[in-house]
C-alpha cells in the first residue's frame, strides 16, 4: 500500500475484538493517548469496533456502544461513538472519516435516533466536517462517585432522517463511552 489517497486504503472492517495490543498499534503505549486524562473520568469500553489495517497493522479505529440517556426527563437510548483513533503518522488522509462513517452506517441499524460523542475542543471542527453538531448545554454523566458535568464537548448526529435533538436537560445514565 503506497498511496495516501483514501482510494488507496483498504476498506474499513468490522473488528471481532479490539484489544489493548491493537489499541497500542494505533496510538502507542502513552499514559494519555486521547488527551483526556485531566478530565478525571471513568469510561465504558465500546462493544462494536471498526478499523482499518495497513500492512497487517491496525492504523485507525472507531467504537460504538448503545447507552441510556435522559433528555428533558424522558429516557431513551443513543449510540455512543468513542475510541476514535488514527495513527499519528497517518493523520490527514481521511482515515477518521472512513472509520466514523462505517461506524455510523452500522449505528443506523441499531435503532436509536441519535449518535452522541464527547471530544476535546480542538476536535470539534473535525466532527463538524463529518456532520456532527455541538450540543450547547451541560450534560451530566455518571461516575463512580456520582453524576458530574461532562467537561469535554458533547456532540450529536441524527441517525435517521428528520431527527432533531429534543429540548431539555441531558443526563447520560451511565459512564461516558
Amino acid at each position: 500500500m503506497t498511496g495516501n489517497s483514501p482510494s488507496a486504503w483498504p476498506a474499513v472492517v468490522r473488528l471481532a475484538q479490539y484489544t489493548k495490543t491493537e489499541f497500542s498499534e494505533i496510538l502507542g503505549d502513552g499514559d494519555d493517548p486521547f488527551g483526556v486524562a485531566e478530565a478525571g473520568l471513568s469510561w465504558l469500553p465500546k462493544e462494536e469496533h471498526f478499523g482499518i489495517r495497513r500492512d497487517g497493522r491496525l492504523v485507525a479505529h472507531a467504537g460504538l456502544l448503545m447507552v441510556p440517556l435522559s433528555i428533558g426527563g424522558v429516557e431513551t437510548k443513543v449510540v455512543g461513538l468513542g475510541g476514535v483513533a488514527v495513527a499519528p503518522e497517518l493523520r490527514g488522509h481521511g482515515l477518521a472519516r472512513m472509520v466514523v462513517t462505517a461506524a455510523l452506517t452500522h449505528a443506523r441499524t441499531m435503532g436509536p435516533q441519535h449518535g452522541l460523542l464527547f471530544c476535546r475542543p480542538p476536535l470539534v471542527p473535525l466532527y463538524q466536517r463529518l456532520g456532527w453538531r455541538t450540543l450547547q448545554q451541560d450534560v451530566h454523566v455518571e461516575q463512580p462517585e456520582g453524576p458530574v458535568i461532562m467537561p469535554l464537548r458533547t456532540m450529536w448526529t441524527p441517525l435517521h432522517d428528520d431527527t432533531s435533538w429534543p429540548e431539555g436537560p441531558v443526563r447520560l445514565l451511565s459512564l461516558p463511552m
